[in-house]
């Protein structure tokens, strides 16, 4: 949990101000708060600070400028400015989008490292808030963690601490995921550690059925087509779908969604040795379709077809897949929007919608049918990557539609990394879209009473 958030009063204001608003909150204040706030030209622009003195000599408060007190990364560089100590806002600021910068801002993946600003509120009012925080802390942490330490095993073991909600979780691996998951077994076969499909099971059996599927490549060495050192560097997060399915599925189950919800994670490591998936081999899939594997490190979309055909076996009323699938996707929207597929107008509508609302970036990419001839194989019923290069996101999701028999269906390309150091967003693993998928799926399926 954040140790930034607590239900105890605070000490410290601060006070989020537009610049057009400053005069008249100065207008209110004794003259020697305003002759400090103007001898040290502070003028309330957004990310501009000003720390000022009780009369005692001691911290009395804090000015602290801002553009638009709705938007979330306007509050975002507050706490990296504040000095230690215990903080509580004061006046029209919007709490929802300050709390989570601050909490965005306090993350650090050194779990040695202990806050040393606190920021107090009202942790009933702010609940959801907190408890996304929380998933959003797990979903980076599980991103960060080197791949030595977040192999398939360990993130089983992160699968298995949802039990405490009573989540039912078992894991399919070695000869039965050979028969049963055929495709996830090719792509894993070379790592010693051993790949599996986690499957998660939560929620009442009358409630409608949601599947969240996420792709758990928990190293990507590009298999025998191997990847470029730089671009092999950081592929321990190659399995931040996993990392985000799981985020989700708790954030569902500590607000009680009223869904009956199924996660299905492959996980797997991409190794090289003698016994790795070649390009030229066809592989069986769970679907009974034959893949042609003409380039191993589209190993996902190949994860990927099998959970999708397991999860489309029950039914469900919407699945959602995450998943790190192509640097095409970030090639076309960049590394902070995640793309979105579905053939359900109505579905991306009510997504984008959602994305606005609580400022998670997404933006919809076409299933462009005409592309679906790129993955044509002469030898196979399918191939895992088109030859051309062009529209590489498009033509990944045409191949995972091929296991989908539903339209109910949402497919997520998305960076799951920073590249820089930014105020709120530190370089490392990022939740990208698991807000506005939360709110989305709070929207489709509200509690009732």
């Amino acid at each position: 949990m954040l140790a930034c958030f607590t239900e105890q009063p605070g000490t410290t204001p601060v006070h989020c101000l537009r610049s057009a608003e400053l005069d008249d909150w100065l207008s209110q204040q004794p003259q020697a708060l305003k002759q400090w706030v103007h001898s040290n030209h502070f003028r309330a622009k957004c990310g501009q600070i000003l720390l000022y003195p009780n009369a005692d000599g001691a911290l009395g408060g804090v000015l602290y400028g801002i553009q638009n007190k709705h938007h979330l990364w306007d509050y975002a560089d507050l706490y990296r400015q504040l000095p230690p100590g215990d903080y509580q806002l004061q006046g029209a600021v919007d709490q929802v989008w300050a709390t989570f910068a601050w909490g965005l801002a306090a993350y650090t993946y050194n779990k040695t490292i202990t806050s040393s600003r606190r920021l107090y509120l009202d942790t009933v009012r702010h609940k959801d808030v907190l408890v996304i925080m929380d998933a959003i802390y797990w979903v980076r942490d599980l991103i960060n963690t080197p791949a030595n330490l977040m192999g398939p095993k360990q993130l089983q073991a992160a699968a298995l601490t949802l039990k405490k909600y009573q989540a039912i979780i078992t894991t399919t691996s070695g000869d039965l995921l050979k028969k049963s998951y055929p495709a996830v077994y090719s792509v894993g076969q070379a790592s010693t550690d051993r790949a599996r499909l986690i499957d998660i099971q939560w929620g009442k059996p009358d409630h409608p059925l949601v599947t969240l599927i996420g792709k758990g490549v928990c190293f990507d060495s590009g298999g025998l087509n191997l990847k470029p050192s730089q671009a092999m560097r950081w592929m321990k997060k190659d399995m931040g779908g996993a990392a985000h399915v799981l985020g989700l599925a708790r954030c569902i189950m500590v607000l009680q969604l009223p869904i009956r919800l199924q996660v299905l994670i492959p996980a797997v490591e991409n190794s090289v040795s003698g016994n790795a998936y070649r390009p030229g081999d066809v592989v069986m899939s769970r679907s009974g379709r034959t893949i042609e594997i003409s380039h191993t490190d589209a190993e996902g979309r190949v994860c990927l077809a099998d959970a999708l055909s397991a999860a489309c076996e029950q039914e469900p009323e919407l699945i959602i897949d995450f998943s790190t699938l192509t640097g095409a996707a970030r090639v076309a929207l960049g590394a902070d929007i995640a793309a979105f597929f579905t053939p359900d107008d109505q579905l991306a509508n009510a997504l984008m919608m959602s994305a606005n609302q609580v400022q998670d970036p997404l933006w919809r990419l076409p299933l462009y049918q005409e592309y679906r001839t790129m993955n044509a194989s002469q030898v196979a019923d399918i191939k895992n990557s088109a030859e051309a290069s062009y529209g590489g996101a498009i033509t990944a999701a045409l191949f995972l539609q091929t296991f989908v028999n539903t339209t109910a269906w949402i497919h997520l390309d998305l960076m799951a990394w920073n590249l820089k150091d930014r105020p709120g967003r530190p370089e490392g693993g990022e939740a990208m879209g698991l807000r506005a998928l939360l709110h989305f799926l709070q929207k489709r399926y509200p509690i009732r009473g």
